[in-house]
């Protein structure tokens, strides 16, 4: 039963997490950090990654995540990729809230510090419902959206008894890195896993259960389809976490949506399978310019 916990737990934390700072920055300053750069905004500083150039691509982690989730799939073809920690995780500052609208909010002025036009926004994990919020609230701000094993619009419900163990990954970084290979079964790659893992032991305190809470809160039923631009929805067979009722929910909720199953990959594609990820989201890119 206490294993049965475990399993359950550190899939639902994971699937728990969110993007960046909030519309109306006075300014912004970036500089280097060690391979990457951050941006003052709100007084708050986000640390992120690019590279290339042309259509701009945004990408937002899953809970306990970081830019580092994204770090195999960066050279997408035509394309200026940007991959930052959220505020609460990684090399960012933290914020004192757990909420999935707050770190939409802080991601609308993360676009606008970088002066990025239109671009296309994707999202993991809970950061698809940040992804998802986002869209709904500001509908013109993306060209497309990507939701990449995302919360559904109606969120997700973590059992009060999970908490307890929920706490327990805030020390405990074996449980940690035993969690993150659960979420990307097929992933084959032990030193990628372990940077994704020290990457989470930085999470702040708070938003451990905090983003378990701000989950049970999510509900853009009935909301998210004020996005009208295209939206690509993927799904590994193999996760997990989101079923595919859950999946089929959320492609439902958009008049221009398109589903893609992956049978070989589970919650997180991107690790899992870099070249799918390229392939699929890379056609998609392709179809918005055509």
């Amino acid at each position: 039963m206490k294993l049965a916990y475990l399993k359950r737990s550190t899939a639902l934390l994971f699937f728990m997490a969110a993007i960046i700072l909030y519309a109306g920055c006075a300014g912004s300053s970036r500089e280097n950090t060690m391979n990457g750069k951050t941006v003052e905004v709100l007084g708050k500083k986000i640390y992120y990654v690019e590279n290339g150039t042309g259509t701009p691509v945004v990408l937002v982690h899953g809970n306990t995540g970081s830019s580092a989730w994204w770090s195999q799939i960066m050279d997408l073809p035509g394309c200026r990729v940007i991959a930052l920690d959220l505020p609460n995780f990684g090399r960012s500052e933290a914020l004192e809230v757990a909420d999935i609208d707050v770190y939409a909010d802080h991601l609308v002025a993360f676009i606008a510090a970088l002066k990025l036009e239109a671009p296309v926004v994707v999202g993991h994990s809970l950061g698809g419902g940040v992804v998802m919020s986002l869209a709904a609230r500001n509908p013109k701000i993306a060209r497309a959206i990507v939701l990449i094993d995302s919360a559904s619009p109606s969120g997700l419900v973590t059992p009060e008894a999970h908490y307890p163990y929920i706490e327990m990954f805030k020390t405990n970084r074996d449980m940690m890195r035993q969690a993150l290979a659960a979420v990307a079964p097929t992933m084959k790659n032990d030193e990628l896993l372990d940077r994704l893992t020290d990457d989470a032991m930085k999470m702040a305190p708070l938003a451990f259960a905090g983003n378990a809470r701000a989950l049970e809160r999510f509900n853009y039923v009935g909301r998210a389809g004020a996005f009208k631009n295209p939206v690509l929805v993927i799904w590994g067979r193999k996760d997990a976490i989101i079923t595919e009722a859950m999946v089929r929910e959320t492609a439902a909720a958009y008049g221009k949506a398109t589903l893609e199953i992956v049978d070989t990959v589970g919650h997180s594609i991107m690790v899992e399978d870099p070249a799918a990820f390229k392939r699929i989201v890379g056609g998609f890119l392709k179809g918005l310019s055509s």
